[in-house]
């Protein structure tokens, strides 16, 4: 039951996700809202990177990020990262298909050579914080980026003000 929740969660956030990150322009790809922060590039391309955590997430039992190579290409080239989302969201799909109910209750611990980062835990709840939640984090960042640059904010959950200029704000 969880799962396939979980599942229909994924399918309906991947194309808000897409809608958000095709709303990326590519004159502001290097903005930067402060000194420590992202460019909308690099904010872009860790957005579609999360996508290819699921895989260690939901297929090893230990996630060790030092022993994981993903060629993420340019981030200020946001065709690349488009290409490497939908990449990503495949290899997702596949390891959110395929893991059971039983597999949420695994535990799961991630790592960077011999530092512990994450765990051990249950897969699920890691699914939940380290996965959606954090996708979800860095989306309402990326929002604040459009707005931030004058760009228009897709609606993900019902019109925006962009879309709907006049719906009175509450």
């Amino acid at each position: 039951m969880i799962l396939q929740a979980m599942r229909a969660e994924f399918e309906h956030e991947v194309n808000s996700t897409r809608k958000l990150l095709e709303a990326v322009p590519e004159k502001d790809i290097n903005y930067r809202p402060s000194p420590i922060s992202w460019t909308m590039g690099e904010l872009a391309q860790h957005i579609a990177t999360i996508y290819y955590w699921y895989v260690g997430t939901l297929t090893l039992e230990v996630y060790d990020l030092a022993e994981d190579r993903l060629e993420r290409g340019d981030p200020a080239d946001i065709q690349a990262t488009l290409e490497l989302f939908e990449k990503n969201v495949e290899l997702a799909r596949k390891s959110l298909l395929g893991i059971t109910e039983e597999d949420l209750q695994k535990e799961w611990t991630m790592k960077s050579g011999e530092r512990i980062i994450m765990g051990p835990m249950p897969r699920g709840i890691v699914a939940r914080g380290f996965l959606f939640n954090h996708l979800y984090h860095h989306r309402g960042e990326m929002i604040v980026y459009l707005r931030a640059t004058g760009n228009k904010v897709p609606g993900l959950y019902g019109p925006t003000y962009e879309t709907n200029p006049t719906r009175k704000r509450e």
